[in-house]
This record gives structure tokens, sequence and C-alpha cells, in this order.
């Protein structure tokens, strides 16, 4: 019960927010049924130029991490790894990874470490549907601003979510999978829809709003403050939408 007054006290407060707030600095900002820009080069691990639209001819997940991250992005491909193991889809045949380094300072022998260790346990098959990709810093800000990934520099590191984000055959968004572990469910249904090209917010936008990441404690933290702003503003709407109902119902009726 306390749980689900929470979400609702967020889902309140979310609403409100993003009715009149600009685009976060850091974050996301959902561009369902926006297309990918397809022209993009990139590096991929063998060291190889890729083009987006010679690989995307399937459901894609994009990831977005950078290989000296001491944060979530160890945690998010973990979670990703799982999640592919889990799933009853075949990766390869059902669908393709993309993981994108957003640090343009990250090399192809970077991204190969990467890969080896997350993607050693899986088939040869699976092994070359699951890319990992570098970029100069023009090309990761093109696409990192048309998928609405936010992120900001601090120091050697950087500051920024935890998503999967679906990318459909032709290249539209149609879903954003949010946190550093997915449930095989809500993963096939994504590609399912990516597959016929149809987009789905996700309800764990909410989940992001609440809870924000402590680079230091290297974990989520309640953001409590949202939450008890969105209580005192849901009290107040109350407390004054019953003051009007009393002072209109306690008026007396003149007589003529």
């Amino acid at each position: 019960m306390k749980q689900l007054f929470i979400i609702f006290a967020c889902l309140f407060c979310l609403s409100f927010a993003q009715a009149q707030s600009k685009d976060p600095e850091i974050g996301i900002v959902e561009h369902l049924e926006d297309t990918i820009p397809l022209n993009l080069t990139f590096i991929d691990e063998n060291n190889q130029k890729v083009v987006l639209k010679d690989m995307i001819d399937k459901p894609t997940v994009f990831a977005f991490v950078y290989f000296n991250c001491p944060g979530i992005c160890s945690p998010l491909q973990e979670g990703m790894r799982e999640l592919f193991e889990r799933s009853d889809l075949e990766m390869g045949k059902d669908y393709q990874v993309i993981t994108i380094s957003f640090d343009y300072s990250d090399t192809p022998d970077k991204a190969a470490i990467k890969k080896k260790n997350f993607v050693s346990k899986f088939s040869e098959k699976s092994k070359k549907a699951w890319h990992y990709l570098t970029g100069d810093s023009a090309t990761i800000a093109e696409i990192t601003n048309k998928a609405g990934f936010k992120y900001k520099k601090t120091g050697l590191d950087f500051i920024h979510a935890g998503v999967l984000i679906m990318v459909s055959p032709q290249g539209k968004i149609t879903r954003y999978l949010y946190g550093l572990k997915f449930l095989p469910f809500d993963f096939k249904m994504a590609v399912i829809e990516s597959q016929q090209g149809l987009s789905r917010p996700a309800i764990n936008k909410v989940l992001d709003f609440c809870f924000s990441y402590d680079p230091q404690g290297k974990r989520y933290a309640l953001e409590v403050t949202k939450i008890i702003g969105s209580i005192i503003l849901f009290v107040l709407i109350i407390f004054f939408g019953f003051l009007i109902f009393r002072r209109k119902k306690m008026k007396p009726v003149q007589q003529q």
C-alpha cells in the first residue's frame, strides 16, 4: 500500500512537472516515433567502419555507456546479459544489440575488451549480433540528442541514466526500458512492438522520476523531496477543492 501511494504521488508530480518544465539536463527525453539518423558512421570493436542503415534490419536494442564508467554502465550491461540469457527470444534472429560509447575518447580496443567481458558466453551467432561502437564527438552528439539521452561530464566521469532504447527495423524509436534489471516479458513485448513499428510509453519512467543515481554510493536513491512535494501539492489541491465546494454549498439561496 505504501509503495502504491508513492507511485501515485510520483505519477501526479511527474505529469505536473512535464506540463511546465523544460527538458532535463540529465536523464531521458522520450522521442517515441522519431527516427534515429541512420546515415551515421561509427567504428566497431573490430576497428571497422559501420553505417547504422547497413546494420539495422531487425528490432534493435540501443544502450549508451562509456567504457571507463565507475558507476552504472557495467551493472547495466550485466543486466542486459542476464536479460538476453533469460529471454526465449534469440539474439541475431529476433533482435540485435548496439552498445554505443558516448565518450568520444573511447577506442575500438576498449570496445573489444568490453564486448569480451559481457558477450563471451553467447553463441557465435549471438556474438555477431551484439555490436560495440565508438565515434567522434559530432556523431555521438547527434545520436544521443536524437534518442533523447541527456548526460553531463563531471571531471573524468559522466552522470547519466540507465536505459535501453528499442528501435524498429526502419529506425523508429518504439520503447524505452528504464533501470538496470529488466523483465523478459517486458523485453519480449518491446521486441514484438518494435517489429510491428508500434511505440509505447514506459511506466518505468515514473520510477526514473522518483529515483536518482548517486554516483558516490553507486546506487539509485529515492527522491524524497520530489515525493513529499507531490504529496503536499496533492493535499493542497484536495483541501482547496473542499473549501470551494463547502463555500458553494453554504451560500444562501436568494429569495425572489
